[in-house]
């Protein structure tokens, strides 16, 4: 058997069997060491008495681990009682050996290493007076070497468990704090999929319905402009169809490039910035609302991220107008200043009940735009205009500079 695979028995085994195989172990030991000593003059020769304190002090370390402070009180007495009675000198060292790497390395041992201290004060002054021995003696000093040596190996064993403990307790942190983060980084990829998803989704079906609308309405009178609400129906489901493919795409490469430099895939990326806000103003085609859109202040760069949200922000707004609203005019106002961009959707439709009607029915447009918002250090709100009807969102997207 090998030694790694004997450790690992050992340390299998129950504390139970540990502190029965030290008491016996000890009792054996101090047996023959009571049988086989060395009599020295004035000694008493071995009795049933001599054996009767060797072996109680080797029961009593079966509690050891209980009372630590207690089994090496007990031990020093026996001891005591032993040396009193004049058997052979040092035979039953064993069990003290014992009793005081177990209060050295018990998690509470003030009590027990009081009793220690105690017992190596009266150990060295009962040899000194018995021997004649000083200071530094060999006689002297071999026994209490041998009882500190048992003091410093529970005192070392204790240590390394309290060090193995706090290493086990942090990598357990560390442990937990890792899945904390990936959770985390795993629920805003989700909100971020889902919010790209709906916006696509959205504002895909919106336009295919209103253009479905047009084209049931003019199919008889009007063919050609039935064609072209058709058409209109296929380039919006084309471009929703090649963004969600962009989407599933990132979503399934394994090689993709790390925008955010934590491991996050950045799905909007793959989305449309202000450069197709005008696109998105005539997707819908020729039929109410008209939608307009106004520049204020000078064009100028953006993060990719800004624009991005922008375009995301105003396509669901135009989304919830054209579902909810029955708008005539859109109008969309888009603010260029040093320290971010503002936004502005406003129409003129009877669309606040119906948007207040759809957030509280669970829907995620409002829900949604504002995370987007937020997650710039920006903000939204969004509520009806005065007493003439119609709706109104705002947005304010910062830039770091």
């Amino acid at each position: 058997m090998s030694v790694a695979r004997l450790r690992r028995l050992v340390v299998d085994l129950p504390p139970w069997a540990v502190d029965v195989f030290l008491a016996v172990f000890a009792g054996v030991a101090t047996v023959y060491r009571i049988g086989y000593g060395v009599l020295q003059a004035g000694d008493r020769a071995p009795d049933a008495v001599g054996y009767g304190i060797g072996v109680a002090m080797s029961v009593i370390l079966l509690v050891r681990r209980r009372w630590p402070a207690l089994t090496l009180s007990v031990v020093a007495v026996l001891w005591v009682c032993y040396h009193t009675l004049d058997y052979p000198g040092g035979a039953p060292a064993v069990p003290v050996w014992v009793a005081l790497y177990s209060v050295a390395v018990a998690s509470r041992r003030r009590a027990g290493l009081a009793v220690a201290g105690g017992l190596l004060v009266s150990d060295a002054l009962a040899r000194t007076a018995q021997t004649g021995a000083q200071l530094f003696d060999a006689a002297l000093d071999s026994s209490t070497l041998l009882f500190l040596a048992a003091l410093l190996l529970g005192d070392g064993v204790r240590s390394r468990r309290a060090w193995r403990a706090e290493h086990e307790a942090r990598t357990a942190l560390l442990a937990a704090e890792r899945e904390r983060a990936t959770a985390q980084v795993l629920t805003e990829e989700r909100l971020r999929i889902a919010r790209e998803l709906h916006d696509v989704s959205a504002h895909t079906l919106a336009v295919i319905s209103v253009q479905a609308s047009v084209a049931a309405e003019l199919i008889d009178d009007d063919p050609r402009r039935a064609g072209e609400a058709l058409e209109v129906v296929r380039s919006a489901c084309r471009e929703a169809m090649g963004e969600l493919r962009a989407a599933v795409g990132v979503l399934r490469a394994t090689d993709v490039i790390d925008v955010h430099g934590d491991g996050a895939l950045d799905v909007s990326a793959l989305a449309h910035g202000l450069e197709r806000l005008q696109d998105l103003a005539t997707a819908h085609g020729l039929r109410e609302p008209s939608i307009s859109i106004s520049y204020v202040g000078d064009r100028c760069p953006l993060p990719r991220l800004v624009e991005i949200t922008a375009y995301r922000i105003v396509q669901e707004s135009v989304t919830n107008v054209l579902r909810h609203a029955d708008a005539t005019q859109v109008d969309i106002t888009v603010e260029f200043r040093w320290d971010g961009l503002g936004l502005e959707i406003r129409d003129d439709g009877r669309g606040a009940l119906a948007w207040r009607g759809n957030a509280s029915s669970g829907g995620n447009g409002l829900v949604g735009m504002a995370e987007r918002a937020a997650s710039l250090g920006g903000s939204l709100d969004a509520g009806p205009v005065g007493d003439a009807g119609g709706f109104r969102v705002r947005a304010w997207l910062p830039v770091v500079v």
